[in-house]
């Protein structure tokens, strides 16, 4: 997997410097409370080390940090003494590629009579409701399934957390293309396209 930002075992705290500093002071009993506060949930995730970054504090995790432990430490770093809550912006996670396939379309769209391009494919993801919040990690890319096939696949990749929240609620939906009804698939791998030695296409 291809990496966005920083290891996926880290959560970002952006915060300005002044407040990471007097966080900083009581780094080690910080360590132990988050992790107490964890325990308290039930986690089996726990903070290893915390430490400062451009954009602020970097807390690292033994395993993937779920919505909820993300959560928990978030109240926990609002309700430090020495934090003023209010710059205390939203926590992010290291985000992941993950490789998406779309099948059920024509290679030539029956509206438009031309064969499907990267700028349609984007905006039908742009406007289709069920892409919202999602954000392309790359442009799609569209092949033949055979040469005298009249259909395509479409690979598209998305940037998404390492859970694979946003690519699992993807896999299987349907949705329309003209008279077209697709279907979005999972992949492992991000597939090469193979060139022909006879078109070069």
């Amino acid at each position: 997997m291809i990496t966005k930002g920083l290891s996926w075992k880290q959560i970002i705290v952006p915060i300005n410097s002044e407040n990471a500093n007097n966080f900083m002071k009581e780094l080690s009993s910080h360590v132990i409370n988050i992790n107490w506060a964890l325990k308290n949930i039930k986690s089996d995730v726990m903070a290893n080390f915390i430490c400062i970054e451009n954009k602020g504090l970097v807390i690292t995790t033994n395993k993937v940090v779920e919505a909820l432990n993300l959560q928990t430490i978030k109240k926990y770093v609002k309700n430090t003494n020495n934090i003023e809550a209010n710059q205390v912006e939203i926590f992010k996670l290291s985000l992941l590629k993950f490789f998406l396939k779309i099948i059920g379309i024509s290679y030539i769209l029956e509206f438009t009579d031309t064969w499907i391009i990267v700028n349609e494919v984007k905006e039908t993801i742009k406007n289709n409701h069920i892409f919202n919040n999602v954000v392309l990690a790359s442009r799609p890319r569209i092949i033949k399934v055979l040469l005298k096939s009249d259909m395509s696949i479409i690979w598209i990749n998305i940037w998404d957390v390492q859970s694979g929240a946003k690519a699992k609620g993807l896999i299987n939906k349907c949705f329309n293309v003209g008279s077209n009804i697709t279907t979005i698939h999972g992949m492992n791998m991000n597939p090469g396209v193979l060139q022909c030695k006879n078109c070069w296409k």
